[in-house]
């Protein structure tokens, strides 16, 4: 290099100025002309992220070594990034891998570049040399000029290329080293998953050998409200002891809602919250009318809105608003993160030490491992007891149970366990009684549990043989209509109702208890009508009652005329607060159903209707030529069928309005960008006939490629809207979770090619693994 560079200089200073500028122009030219094709060539890299060089760049560098062999003086004086020759006498230069590619470099380069040791390419600023200097003999040459007008020229060029990419469809980059170490660490993790269902299951009715927990964790202990929010009784401030406090803060959480308005809270309320108060407390506090809980309540109010913007922060760190000075918005910023990492690391802590048990030599997942906080039982409906206030949960009420050779929790400091039991016939780790209804709560594990997989595995192959003996079935309660013995009539026509509406049972509940809801074998007359004919349909009955959690279920319905008359019969003589089936209740009922089928009971019927007919429904519904979302919206309608079926409903949810308004604001926005778009294309249709040149089909085909690409997303935001106001009052994942066979689903995702994440979370994937893993397509319930 030296020598050429050595005669180029001789020449320089010998020959006449009109001949340097000759020889300049030409060497800006060509340099002009090569440094745009390495452009092009480091764009094509950059974009293919190939593990292989592209043949072009060796034949370009080929070219260049033939051109040194053959001692050309047409070499240019500048230095290129990728140029990898060197003159003989130079030492060997050496390799570097990058990103997957091998590139060499000379000595001197290395001393003049930083080491960049991550295996990926260093910025482009840095890559971008800021002076390209040569000096040999004193002279010194910079393309200072050209260097400009050739960024700005490839910055075009890049530009034009990254739009191009935005309408074309491109292949996915290959992954990373990195990117394929992790993917193959998720591969390892799910393969070492426990796959419960390939093994033996246990015959003795045990449901573990060996079980080991940490026990659960109980509530916070209760804070008291800082000083200055004060709570008043008839206009005066009155400070509370802790435990009124406590209770007071519980209605205080509660003031805007319905609930405090209700007779019956309010009563069951300060009955209990008096029981809470010193003698001096009660003997001032007489009368709920007279409490102000406003100051509180505005307390509280600023709590909650605070933890939701926490809760926000946490789904999403972003960096501080940017009119915040810099440095204040880096301390924000660093304050931000440390809070939420100490939270982040406060619950996994907690998570990992209480959160999971071993069982059988297997780590499960704990569902429910955190004890319900105090507070006030609000119920369903109008429920009798709600306003009654929740009492704290302490070591002493609660039952452990574990295997006899585990290592058994310890209980808080100061404190014991009520008692601790070593039954491995039963599936909780802990239990307790709630003082408001007597009902038993329990710590069970995660549904993704092998016991909870047997559970579900087991309910639905019951189904599947319920199927096998069904027709045997309804036609013995057929025949049963004509029975001579009233108590048969009337559990064959309960039966028919189980069977045909995917009614509930309805368990006995003592007066007054509960909530007055019913299911099917606890009827009252004043829950039916009875029409001979109503809208050109005979034998009519018209059901209108409350069944579980309040929800009203309301079905006009035609029937047989066995069973009209039959229901005529059961009416007679009869108030309407009388039981419809005053001879049948639910142990009896199912008593009968266990002599037809082992393990059948009512629920198995409504488990059994509402599988089969999502079946039906989805072989109705789909179609092969439909595209994804199609699909999806096709499986949903499907769901909903046996959500209406099974009476799954719910209030459309508060922000469902303005989602909606945003949905279709969004529509708008894309049925504009589809009509410019489709503008453009008949424009580039225009222009391509005209000329019929590379170019002008190029460009025609990107604008119809995205004419297609905005169609395919209006029609998905269309499905979206019309999925969502159909589904406004159904609840689908009620059915879903627990009615529906998850190995239909499965088996229809793989028949019509549709991604299981399109119908199953995480959580719900990770709960039905059973039946994902063992569903072929052409599984039939």
């Amino acid at each position: 290099m030296s020598g050429q560079h050595a005669h180029a200089h001789a020449q320089v200073n010998s020959g006449s100025k009109g001949s340097e500028t000759h020889k300049h122009k030409e060497k800006h030219k060509e340099h002009r002309h090569k440094e745009h094709k390495k452009e092009k060539e480091r764009e094509k890299l950059k974009h293919s992220n190939s593990d292989h060089k592209d043949p072009s760049e060796k034949k370009l560098r080929d070219k260049e070594k033939l051109k040194h062999s053959n001692g050309s003086s047409e070499k240019p004086r500048e230095k290129r990034r990728e140029e990898k020759v060197q003159p003989s006498h130079v030492e060997t230069p050496k390799k570097e891998k990058e990103n997957g590619f091998v590139r060499e470099r000379s000595p001197s380069a290395l001393k003049s570049e930083p080491k960049e040791d991550n295996g990926f390419y260093p910025s482009p600023q840095y890559l971008k040399a800021s002076k390209r200097e040569y000096e040999d003999g004193g002279f010194e040459y910079r393309s200072k000029k050209i260097k400009s007008e050739h960024d700005k020229k490839a910055k075009k060029r890049k530009q034009e290329h990254e739009d191009y990419e935005e309408e074309e469809d491109i292949k996915p980059k290959k992954k990373t080293r990195d990117q394929k170490a992790t993917q193959g660490k998720k591969i390892k993790k799910e393969e070492e998953k426990w796959k419960w269902w390939e093994e033996e299951r246990s015959t003795d009715g045990s449901k573990w050998r060996f079980l080991e927990h940490q026990g659960p964790v109980f509530a916070a202990p209760y804070e008291t409200v800082p000083d200055k929010i004060r709570f008043y009784y008839d206009g005066k401030p009155m400070k509370l002891k802790p435990p009124a406090e406590e209770v007071a803060t519980f209605f205080a959480k509660m003031l805007d809602h319905e609930y405090t308005t209700k007779d019956i809270f309010r009563k069951n309320f300060f009955k209990d919250w008096r029981k809470e108060m010193t003698s001096e407390e009660k003997s001032k506090l007489s009368d709920l009318n007279k409490c102000d809980f406003g100051e509180m309540s505005e307390y509280f109010k600023a709590q909650s809105e605070a933890r939701k913007q926490m809760s926000k922060e946490q789904k999403q760190v972003g960096p501080p608003p940017p009119a915040l000075p810099r440095t204040k918005r880096r301390c924000v910023f660093i304050s931000l993160c440390a809070r939420l990492q100490k939270l982040k690391e406060e619950n996994e802590r907690l998570l990992q030490e209480y959160g999971f048990c071993i069982m059988d030599n297997h780590k499960e997942r704990i569902g429910n491992f955190r004890i319900e906080p105090p507070g006030l039982f609000r119920g369903r409906g109008d429920h009798p007891k709600m306003g009654m206030l929740k009492r704290r949960i302490r070591p002493e009420d609660i039952i452990i149970n574990c295997s006899k050779d585990s290592k058994q929790p310890k209980p808080p400091p100061g404190t014991k366990w009520k008692e601790v039991r070593h039954d491995n016939k039963v599936t909780w780790l802990a239990s307790w009684t709630e003082n408001i209804q007597g009902s038993i709560k329990y710590i069970m594990l995660n549904p993704s549990s092998r016991i909870k997989g047997e559970k579900d595995w087991q309910k639905y192959e019951t189904a599947r043989r319920l199927k096998k003996c069904v027709d045997r079935l309804r036609t013995q309660y057929r025949d049963d209509w004509k029975s001579k013995e009233m108590r048969i009539r009337q559990r064959a026509v309960a039966l028919y109702f189980i069977d045909k509406l995917a009614l509930r049972a309805g368990n006995e509940k003592e007066e007054g208890e509960t909530a007055d809801t019913v299911g099917c074998c606890s009827l009252r007359v004043e829950h039916i009508k009875l029409y001979p004919k109503m809208e050109e349909q005979e034998y009519v009955v018209e059901f209108d009652f409350l069944g579980k959690d309040s929800i009203r279920y309301y079905n006009k319905i035609p029937v047989e005329k066995r069973v009209f008359k039959n229901l005529q019969l059961f009416l007679e003589n009869k108030q309407p607060e009388d039981d419809l089936f005053d001879r049948l209740n639910t142990s009896i009922l199912n008593k009968h159903l266990q002599e037809l089928m082992d393990g059948l009971t009512a629920k198995v019927f409504r488990t059994y209707n509402a599988s089969i007919t999502l079946q039906q429904q989805l072989k109705e519904l789909a179609c092969p030529d439909d595209s994804l979302p199609a699909k999806v919206l096709s499986y949903n309608r499907a769901n909903r069928a046996v959500a209406i079926l099974c009476n799954h409903q719910r209030a459309p949810p508060k922000t469902f309005e303005k989602s909606m308004q945003n949905l279709q604001t969004k529509i708008d926005e894309k049925q504009n960008q589809l009509s410019a778009a489709r503008k453009q294309l008949k424009s580039a249709k225009a222009e391509h006939k005209a000329s019929h040149d590379e170019k002008s089909r190029k460009v025609l085909e990107v604008k119809r490629k995205a004419v297609q690409r905005i169609e395919e997303q209006l029609m998905k935001l269309q499905v979206q809207a019309t999925d969502r106001e159909e589904n406004k009052q159904i609840a689908l994942g009620t059915s879903k979770l627990n009615y529906l066979d998850p190995r239909i689903s499965v088996a229809w995702c793989k028949k019509w090619d549709v991604p299981i994440e399109k119908i199953y979370n995480k959580t719900q994937r990770e709960k039905f693994a059973w039946a994902i893993d063992m569903a072929e397509k052409d599984f039939e319930f």
